[in-house]
């Protein structure tokens, strides 16, 4: 649980160090990266354009803080540009809006969308919520998990992950309901006598215990 909880907390951020095959596989700067980050003035801001390219790739976001990133990415991508001296990434953020000038320059130039921002996304999204939340019966950390891989599966932007789950039991809720209606609707349907039947199961008989009665112990899980 604390595990579950924990992959929700930190939607869209660095949980750990990354493995060498993911350093490989996310972190690899091909022609068309580089031929983005070369645009870039100054080994700082080649290096932290780098660092936003790579790191939207590998969490699916991009980060308030572009620093905010374990240092074996930062000495990785260096590795890359040829820069004896990774720490000069620190200084990419001394002017904040060339991050965000970057981020966005990345977005258009990979596709990401933004999901608030993007009525068409939040629509196919909700389908997709909907339908898989009706067809599949599944918890929602299971269902959450889904939700990340179409979100990521379509490039679209992670979020925070309390709204997302937010979306995730609603979701849940609303097929839940339906479930229900359309078991009344087919009782109704068979037998108009039925439902009322059914709740009438549903009432505590009010008096003492009828005599076979027999008291049962209750365990309780502590």
């Amino acid at each position: 649980m604390e595990t579950q909880k924990l992959s929700i907390d930190r939607l869209g951020r660095f949980d750990s160090e990354p493995s060498r095959p993911d350093l490989e596989r996310f972190f690899f700067l091909d022609d068309e990266d580089r031929r983005l980050i070369d645009k870039r003035r100054g080994d700082h801001n080649r290096l932290g354009f780098a660092l936003q390219l790579t790191t939207v790739r590998y969490v699916g976001a991009f980060l308030p803080d572009p620093l905010e990133v374990p240092w074996s990415v930062v000495e990785y991508l260096a590795g890359q540009l040829g820069l004896a001296d990774s720490s000069v990434v620190k200084r990419y953020t001394d002017r904040a809006k060339t991050a965000y000038e970057h981020a966005w320059e990345i977005q258009a130039a990979h596709g990401w969308r933004d999901f608030f921002r993007d009525e068409q996304v939040r629509a196919r999204f909700g389908e997709f919520l909907e339908h898989r939340a009706w067809t599949h019966t599944e918890s929602r950390y299971a269902l959450f998990a889904q939700a990340v891989a179409w979100l990521r599966r379509h490039q679209v932007l992670l979020f925070s992950g309390r709204e997302l789950m937010r979306r995730v039991v609603a979701a849940i809720e609303q097929a839940r309901e339906r479930t229900n209606r359309l078991v009344a609707e087919a009782a109704q349907s068979a037998d108009d006598q039925m439902p009322g039947r059914l709740r009438s199961l549903l009432a505590v008989p009010v008096g003492p215990y009828p005599p076979d009665f027999r008291e049962t112990p209750v365990l309780v899980s502590s």
